[in-house]
């Protein structure tokens, strides 16, 4: 079976973003081709037109597949009616440059939304999963589990910690990812805390590769710039296991 490889980006923030960086991630596009790019959402820091106009410009110029999650930062901060009553709006401008999902033979890659336009908390920039976008997943997840030997969830907030023991801070987080667990999701993939992380939780059972992105901005939070390679193939990890290389922009 050939290898598949995809490229694993996320909190790209056009407003503040590091164009170093989005010029070396897209030179690794071209010169790779890998078979999608996923980005796991924050594509703009405060969602204004001319930010995501600049985002698909970018993405649109890769020139692979490409899926986008919607972020915290993706839905208005200062049109709150807008907000309110169509959070996505902006966001949709790129749906014809955007795969909402992708069958890539062996592999299906499949979005959970973790964001909402309000919650009962704040601030908003944390996740919520809620039954809704849920029970959306687990749909998309029985259509595919059986006709892919792998399948991928991406999503922006992380839906578990990294650290066991941590207090969740994604609202339905952890029963999301039990049900995706039990549903046959065999790796999660998300962004959001700047931070890139490789690790492997049980879910209901079940061993979940998850896998976190840093990000491409100038928003770090004590990690480089980087984002993530992922391999899938037969002669990865024994045979149909995903590898994770996470490469790094180093100054």
């Amino acid at each position: 079976m050939a290898e598949i490889t995809l490229f694993h980006v996320s909190d790209v923030h056009f407003g503040v973003e590091n164009r170093a960086a989005l010029d070396w991630f897209a030179a690794a596009v071209e010169a790779e081709k890998p078979a999608a790019v996923l980005c796991t959402g924050d594509i703009t820091q405060r969602a204004t037109l001319e930010q995501f106009a600049a985002a698909r410009e970018y993405f649109a110029a890769l020139g692979v597949p490409v899926t986008i999650e919607p972020g915290n930062h993706d839905m208005p901060y200062y049109n709150l009616w807008e907000r309110f009553t169509d959070p996505y709006r902006r966001l949709r401008t790129l749906d014809d440059i955007v795969e909402p999902q992708l069958d890539l033979g062996k592999v299906a890659v499949v979005p959970l939304k973790t964001t909402v336009r309000i919650q009962p908390r704040f601030p908003w920039s944390d996740g919520y999963v809620c039954d809704e976008a849920l029970a959306d997943t687990l749909r998309r997840l029985k259509a595919v589990r059986d006709s892919h030997d792998y399948v991928i969830v991406t999503c922006h907030h992380p839906l578990i910690p990294a650290k066991v023991g941590e207090k969740n801070p994604t609202i339905g987080g952890d029963e999301a990812f039990a049900a995706i667990g039990m549903a046959g999701a065999d790796a999660v993939l998300s962004g959001h805390v700047h931070l890139p992380f490789d690790l492997r939780r049980d879910a209901a059972g079940r061993e979940v590769h998850v896998v976190g992105a840093g990000t491409l901005s100038t928003r770090l939070r004590g990690a480089p710039v980087s984002y993530n390679v992922l391999r899938y193939g037969a002669d990865t990890n024994g045979g149909g296991g995903l590898t994770v290389e996470r490469r790094d922009l180093i100054p």
